[in-house]
């Protein structure tokens, strides 16, 4: 992938400022220096588009040192395969490189595991592979073995079907799909541990919506009311529609051996699948609450910093500054922005002349009241031309 091509997809900004961003970022710089001190390099971007390229390119870099480690991990087990190569090129998401990866991984002991180790390993590929043309029960006879714990011939058979089940569980084909309807389909219910107690969440002691529409100060709500034990919360999906649909891509018309592959499917789901992929949905409707949280907190502090600063005032405001100038604002009575631009009044351009020129029609036309100065870096040579401007000018 090419990380630069596809921030220049996902973000409004030119090559050179996304090349810039990049560099600054690299060097260690903060989101607040960019943006206040390095406008000239980033096309001016604001520190939330920062943030969020910042991100982005935290999270495309992290995508591509794990498609080369999974690509590099399945190479040395050998089993890298031209289809498994294109699929690894091709993942847009870590979730998808950890499907791909999934069948491959290192497991810790588990059931399927136990029954390969008994060497039931080529009944369930008979199964899986849908090839039989007798009774499964007839196969199985051939693998019933005390000296390994299998005594019966449905000991056998449940064996069998366990690696299976995990078959079908690490096929990441079959688990987007599921993804994708978790997405789509699933409810966020929850209901309450304790009806009887009273709390905060009554509201959603008896609660359900879309996943897909679902307001984020619910979700973070939803999630408190669960942390704290008021409530117990899970995803519903239309699970028979979902075993219907898997079982329709992987059943071959084989009358013995469909039974038992649906069940194999029924089982995965039920108990590998359906939990996993709830746990991921739950974590993305966290992640992408949160990120609202902070979108709204920012938000409303936009509006409180713009309301009425003083009341029945109009004022100008400077933000000093040197090689990038000092930033204006005018505001009204009302809190509304009347003006915004740059005056370069203070060394290294000294542009003091042009400076007068600029701000004298706008506090004639806006009726100015106070100029405020910000401290810090330059609002010393920003009083100093500040005060040049009101013995300059007709001030209130």
């Amino acid at each position: 992938m090419d990380i630069l091509k596809a921030l220049q997809n996902e973000f409004d900004l030119k090559k050179e400022h996304i090349e810039n961003i990049i560099s600054l970022l690299d060097e260690g710089a903060t989101i607040p220096f960019i943006a206040r001190y390095r406008k000239e390099r980033t096309g001016a971007a604001d520190d939330r588009v920062l943030r969020e390229f910042s991100e982005r390119l935290a999270y495309l870099r992290n995508l591509e040192e794990r498609r080369e480690r999974v690509k590099n991990l399945i190479t040395e087990s050998g089993n890298i395969t031209d289809d498994i190569s294109a699929a690894i090129a091709a993942a847009s998401s870590l979730s998808e490189l950890d499907d791909i990866y999934r069948p491959f991984r290192p497991k810790r002991r588990t059931r399927a595991s136990v029954a390969r180790e008994k060497g039931l390993e080529p009944l369930a590929n008979i199964i899986w592979e849908q090839k039989l043309n007798i009774n499964i029960e007839e196969a199985a006879k051939d693998f019933v073995r005390p000296e390994n714990e299998i005594f019966t011939i449905e000991d056998a058979i449940s064996g069998a079907k366990d690696i299976v089940a995990e078959i079908i569980s690490d096929d990441a084909n079959i688990r987007n799909s599921i993804r994708k309807i978790f997405q789509s389909s699933g409810e966020l219910v929850s209901k309450a541990a304790d009806p009887k107690k009273e709390s905060v969440y009554e509201i959603y002691y008896d609660f359900s919506e879309p996943v897909k529409k679902i307001a984020p100060h619910r979700v973070l709500a939803i999630n408190r009311g669960e942390k704290e034990e008021f409530l117990s919360v899970k995803i519903v999906v239309p699970e028979d529609e979902i075993l219907r649909r898997i079982n329709k891509k992987i059943n071959a018309g084989n009358k013995y051996a469909d039974a038992a592959i649906s069940e194999c499917a029924e089982d995965a789901c039920r108990r590998l699948i359906f939990p996993s992929i709830e746990r991921e949905t739950r974590a993305a409707l966290t992640e992408t609450a949160e990120d609202g949280a902070v979108r709204l907190f920012g938000e409303n502090l936009r509006q409180l910093l713009l309301s009425p600063p003083i009341k029945g005032k109009t004022i100008l405001a400077f933000d000093p500054g040197y090689r990038t100038g000092c930033k204006l604002a005018c505001v009204n009575e009302y809190g509304d922005v009347l003006y915004t631009g740059v005056v370069y009044c203070t060394p290294p351009q000294n542009k003091t002349e042009e400076s007068f020129k600029i701000l004298e029609p706008i506090v004639e036309k806006f009726n100015v009241d106070i100029i405020a100065v910000g401290n810090g870096t330059a609002s010393r040579e920003t009083e100093s031309f500040v005060c040049s401007l009101i013995k300059k000018i007709k001030f209130k």
